[in-house]
């Protein structure tokens, strides 16, 4: 994934934490296929194209925490998924780590926007189907990381 293929389709009505996440979902992308240093890719994605927009913080946040807990948040959605780890694509990998990441250490996003975030990052950079199954293994875990919150959502 290239910064020129996240920017492929510009949209003016994408928010600062939108773009943060698709920088974080490029660094990803880019530790899980070549395993390259966090702050290599860090410093490579702060001089893309459009980071000038992103939210800083949020991308900080995404990036670096995915990357350090990405053993604990694979325990946090393996039993959810019908494959091993490694035969998730890049996309769905990378898209799985935040979304789990979010959902457990930022409460004060709603985990249905987290989920939404993912369905996104998922739809325009994944693979035709992709979205559904993350859809799918998010969902379950904001029921099992977010209980409250998810039960009085399902009241609603």
């Amino acid at each position: 994934m290239t910064t020129k293929n996240l920017h492929a389709n510009p949209s003016k009505s994408r928010s600062p934490r939108h773009r943060a996440r698709e920088f974080a979902l490029q660094g990803l992308y880019q530790w899980l296929l070549n395993n390259e240093d966090a702050g290599a890719i860090d410093a490579h994605i702060r001089e893309a194209h459009g980071f000038d927009k992103a939210d800083r913080e949020h991308f900080d946040a995404l990036l670096h925490g995915a990357i350090k807990n990405s053993v604990a948040l694979r325990a946090e959605f393996s039993s959810l998924i019908d494959r091993n780890i490694a035969e998730l694509s890049p996309i769905e990998h990378a898209v799985l780590l935040i979304g789990a990441f979010e959902l457990k250490n930022h409460l004060e996003i709603p985990y249905r926007v987290v989920i939404n975030e993912a369905v996104e990052l998922t739809k325009s950079f994944g693979a035709q189907d992709g979205h559904k199954y993350v859809n799918g293994v998010l969902d379950k875990l904001a029921a099992s990381l977010r209980a409250e919150e998810f039960a009085e959502a399902s009241k609603k």
